[in-house]
């Protein structure tokens, strides 16, 4: 009997080896829409091409930006998004306009001065192109950056194409649907927090759903992926910004970006941002840790040299969105007398309403706040159905 259970319990590791291996080797096989020049070099030769693109923006070894002009793309001009053109720019940081100093081109800030460009400086382009990186969560700003230049887009009349890339959190949908009246930079569609859709996909409903002005006008292409499904494991071969390191941090970044309204510490100034959770005066945990200023990626974070007491997540096998930490945060905060939420607005529009916030307050578990989300996701599941473009 001991020597059947041992053969199957070695059938059954073979088998899951298998399965992942088999999971590997599809992820292996992705080819992202920059990859796939003979889907979009054609459509750009003799045009006047704006870039959105970051550090993310790879052609195997080669940036795009080289990659286009290598190919005698008429590359004129770049637009930087949040983290800047290179990706080294903190969270939240003011990025200015320059000049490239590889290729010469002419960089201009879209999280700065404005986030949409004017008017005349898109009508000295005939496309714009958009190929970043996201991470599949509704309050990652590239998303935002890519809705103001479509409509950026459609008021000049210019096409905009989409090269698009895997969603790491592709397989999770859940969490609120943005209400109206919380709409912001981290926040602008009504979808919910995790939306399981790529960044061609999402910019075919923000058309498809007249979500920006002169919608119906806007002349959208999206290229999409090869050999890609949304449940596909996908490790991200370039850092998507600073404090999203690896692919832990960026599948518990959805859970602990509602720290950031909090007193709390997510490790930023430290080598696992997003991969930690501590405080200084209540002891959330026996893991130990201080947040150090850190040029590029944490400058004077949170709680910066304090000793913190929280939790190590590093090798936790959470994915998705899990609020059992943050419930766990109010217990603890509410048994000392203190407000976890000391940025209420802020969390407001982390979650696109005030309901969860409030119900956490009011001390409901994480599958009585999620139970409320179940109409909103149903429907949005419906509403994106007609835009999708992988199984």
């Amino acid at each position: 009997m001991r020597i059947l259970l041992f053969i199957a319990f070695g059938l059954l590791l073979s088998a899951c080896a298998s399965q992942s291996d088999k999971a590997v080797l599809a992820s292996a096989d992705i080819k992202v829409a920059a990859e796939r020049p003979d889907a979009y070099l054609a459509q750009l030769k003799g045009q006047r091409v704006g870039l959105l693109v970051n550090q993310t923006s790879m052609v195997g070894q080669t940036h795009l930006a080289d990659y286009l002009l290598e190919n005698n793309i008429n590359v004129t001009r770049i637009f930087a998004p949040e983290h800047g053109f290179r990706g080294d720019h903190d969270a939240g940081a003011h990025v200015n306009s320059e000049i490239d100093a590889k290729t010469g081109i002419p960089i201009t800030s879209i999280y700065g001065k404005f986030k949409k460009p004017p008017l005349e400086m898109l009508q000295q382009l005939d496309v714009i192109v958009f190929d970043i990186q996201d991470v599949g969560v509704r309050f990652y700003t590239y998303i935002s950056s890519m809705h103001y230049m479509m409509e950026a887009a459609a008021e000049a009349g210019i096409r905009f194409m989409v090269l698009d890339r895997p969603n790491p959190n592709g397989r999770f949908i859940d969490g609120p649907i943005l209400e109206p009246e919380f709409r912001s930079f981290v926040g602008m569609h009504p979808i919910p927090v995790l939306h399981g859709m790529t960044v061609a996909e999402l910019a075919r409903m923000i058309k498809g759903e007249k979500w920006i002005n002169q919608a119906q006008t806007l002349d959208l292409v999206t290229i999409p992926l090869a050999n890609y499904k949304r449940d596909m494991f996908y490790s991200l071969p370039v850092a998507p910004s600073p404090n999203l390191p690896n692919d832990q941090a960026i599948g518990l970044y959805p859970s602990l970006c509602f720290f950031e309204a909090t007193p709390i510490s997510v490790g930023r100034g430290t080598d696992f941002p997003f991969q930690a959770f501590g405080f200084n005066d209540i002891a959330m945990g026996s893991f130990e840790f201080s947040p150090e200023s850190r040029p590029g990626s944490a400058l004077h974070p949170k709680l910066e040299g304090k000793k913190l007491n929280g939790v190590d997540l590093r090798q936790s096998r959470q994915r998705g969105l899990d609020l059992d930490w943050l419930i766990s945060a109010q217990v603890q905060f509410a048994k000392d007398g203190m407000e976890l939420f000391e940025r209420a607005d802020f969390m407001d529009k982390l979650a696109g309403t005030d309901q969860m916030r409030k119900a956490i307050q009011a001390g409901q578990s994480a599958e009585q706040i999620k139970q409320s989300w179940q109409a909103g996701l149903m429907k949005f599941k419906a509403q994106r159905q007609p835009y999708l473009l992988y199984e």
